[in-house]
C-alpha cells in the first residue's frame, strides 16, 4: 500500500526550523498497530493522520514514535497548512476532531494561521518534600519558584537565562514518573523585547526527550503568564536548539496560537 506524506516545519518562516511534524491523510482509518509503526520510521515528535468527514472537517489523531497522545498543536497547525495549501485551497477555516473536542485552524494574514486550542488551567503542585530542589539539581540549575500541574508539570522561574542553561541529567525522567507526569514544561519570564516568556518542554517517556517547539503546552503556558503579566496577547518563545515563535492569545477557556509553516519534503511511504 502506498500513502502520501508531507513533512511540514510548523512555527516556522522557513525550513529547518520550528519543529517538524509528518502528515499523512488517509481515506480510512488504519490499524493502529500501523499507524504507531508509521510514526516510529518517521521519528519525529509527532505524525499525524486524518480522514475526511465533512466539507470543512476531519478526524485527526497525532502518534509520538513510542506512542499516540491526547493533544499536539503544532502538527495541528501543519495538517491545516496542509489542507488550506494542496488538500482544500478554497477553504478558509478547518475544523479537526480529535481526543480533545473540536479544534479549529483559520488561514490567517502573511502565512500565519490561527489555531484554537483548550486552555489548560494549571494548580499548585503538592509533590513530596524537597520535590522542586530535587527537581531542580535533576535540571542543573536551581530550584524553580512555583511548581504546577494540569496536563503536564510545569515548573516556573523569573528569569530567560535559566531557560536557556537547562540540561537534564538522568534523575529527571525518574521525578517525572514520580509526578505521575509524562511531560514538562519548563518556562520562564522573558524580558519583553520581543518576548513575554519562554520556554522549553520534555517528554522522554514518549519518546521525545525535547520537542523543538510544542503548540499543547502553550495551552498551559498562555493563561498562566497572561494571569500574571495582565496582558491578553503574547509573544512566545520556545529555547530549543531548532527555536520557535508563536504569538499567543488568552481567550479565555481556550487558547489562540498563530504561527507559521514550512514546507520541507512532499513523498509517498510503502506500508
Amino acid at each position: 500500500m502506498r500513502l502520501d506524506l508531507w513533512q511540514v516545519d510548523a512555527f516556522a518562516e522557513r525550513p529547518f526550523g520550528g519543529n517538524p511534524a509528518a502528515i499523512v491523510p488517509l481515506e480510512a482509518w488504519l490499524p493502529d498497530a500501523l499507524l504507531q509503526a508509521i510514526a516510529n520510521e518517521n521519528n519525529l515528535s509527532e505524525t499525524a493522520f486524518f480522514v475526511v468527514s465533512g466539507p470543512e472537517s476531519y478526524d485527526l489523531r497525532w502518534f509520538t514514535p513510542a506512542a499516540e497522545v491526547e493533544l499536539c498543536g503544532h502538527a495541528t497547525l501543519a495538517s491545516a497548512w496542509l489542507v488550506f495549501q494542496e488538500i482544500a485551497p478554497h477553504l478558509n477555516i478547518v475544523r479537526f476532531a480529535t481526543r480533545s473536542g473540536i479544534l479549529t485552524v483559520e488561514r490567517g494574514s502573511a502565512g500565519k494561521n490561527r489555531m484554537s486550542l483548550p486552555a489548560d488551567v494549571m494548580r499548585p503542585f503538592p509533590g513530596p518534600a524537597g520535590f522542586a530542589e530535587k527537581l531542580g539539581r535533576s535540571l542543573g540549575v536551581r530550584a524553580p519558584a512555583e511548581v504546577l500541574i494540569g496536563r503536564y508539570l510545569m515548573a516556573v522561574w523569573d528569569d530567560e537565562a535559566t531557560i536557556r542553561r537547562i540540561k537534564p541529567d538522568g534523575d529527571f525522567a525518574a521525578l517525572l514518573r514520580q509526578a505521575d507526569a509524562w511531560g514538562l514544561i519548563v518556562t520562564g519570564k522573558g524580558d519583553g523585547r520581543p518576548h513575554d516568556c519562554v520556554s522549553r518542554f520534555f517528554a522522554p517517556a514518549k519518546g521525545v526527550f525535547e520537542d523543538p517547539v510544542t503548540g499543547s503546552a502553550h495551552s498551559c503556558i498562555v493563561p498562566y503568564w497572561a494571569k500574571r503579566l495582565g496582558k491578553k496577547d503574547l509573544r512566545a518563545y520556545q529555547a530549543s536548539a531548532r527555536g520557535g515563535e508563536l504569538l499567543c492569545t488568552d481567550d479565555g477557556g481556550r487558547v489562540i496560537l498563530a504561527g507559521s509553516c514550512a514546507l520541507y519534503m512532499r513523498g509517498q511511504i510503502e506500508v
